[in-house]
């Protein structure tokens, strides 16, 4: 798995986010531990590394991958529970707190994930496999209404509702269980020229639709400033519009 996973602006997130060599630092997205082990080679022995991740293969591999490393501590838990896990470490502030939030290449590349196009699988998307609702329920169960808004408001694509309208009269006569009955749907569609974009922003809505992430993203930041050392920094790599409006406006209201 190590090999599916190449941390994104390794050197330009660390270089903002490590202020004290024996700091407390959180690293929100672990992975499988890409961001957490340079942090790591940044704190000398009385530093702290916090992890926590809500996916059970990236949270194992780590387990693993940490397993001999001291001053580290690894939770599978959301993200945005970070409050919660600063009280049952007895940390009162972190100098530091990171998230990558973007999808692993290893949750893409695997077809087992649910996360891909490109191979026909399950059609799931939760990171968080105890969720009950998977993206197969939201196209079987969803009104065709709802399906559009989802496509339009988590995806930002224009043909929101001829998809869901097509998505609706599939179903009727057989259930979308695979991804590769959406692509399919989905191909009939648009032009060949447009299916890959098309295909992105219909699974990424259907992605953090499932998994809740815009909600999930606003919750760990309002929570991650009442852990955050005064003079203490937040550093967020953002993938999409959606999300870095998200960063941005709580970073302005916040006037930090």
């Amino acid at each position: 798995m190590s090999e599916h996973h190449v941390p994104v602006m390794l050197k330009e997130s660390l270089d903002l986010l490590i202020t004290d060599q024996s700091g407390v630092y959180f690293d929100a997205t672990l992975g499988f531990g890409g961001h957490s082990s340079e942090i790591l080679k940044r704190l000398n022995s009385e530093g702290r590394l916090v992890a926590a991740d809500v996916d059970t293969d990236a949270f194992s591999f780590s387990q693993n991958k940490f397993a001999e490393k001291s001053g580290v501590s690894l939770y599978n838990f959301n993200y945005s529970f970070i409050d919660v896990i600063a009280k049952i470490e007895s940390i009162q502030y972190f100098d530091g707190v990171l998230a990558d939030l973007g999808v692993s290449s290893f949750q893409l590349d695997n077809p087992e994930s649910g996360f891909t196009y490109r191979n026909d699988a399950a059609l799931d998307l939760r990171m968080d496999k105890t969720k009950k609702i998977t993206a197969a329920d939201v196209l079987n169960t969803f009104d065709e209404e709802d399906i559009a808004n989802i496509i339009y408001e988590f995806g930002e694509e224009k043909n929101s509702r001829k998809i869901a309208r097509s998505i609706s009269e599939k179903r009727a006569t057989q259930k979308i269980e695979t991804t590769g009955q959406l692509v399919a749907i989905i191909n009939d569609l648009v032009p060949e020229i447009f299916s890959r974009k098309t295909l992105s922003r219909v699974f990424q809505a259907l992605r953090i639709y499932v998994n809740d992430e815009l909600g999930n993203l606003k919750l760990f930041l309002e929570n991650s400033l009442k852990v955050l050392k005064t003079g203490g920094r937040i550093v967020v790599i953002t993938y999409h519009s959606l999300e870095d409006r998200i960063v941005k406006d709580f970073l302005r209201m916040k006037r930090l």
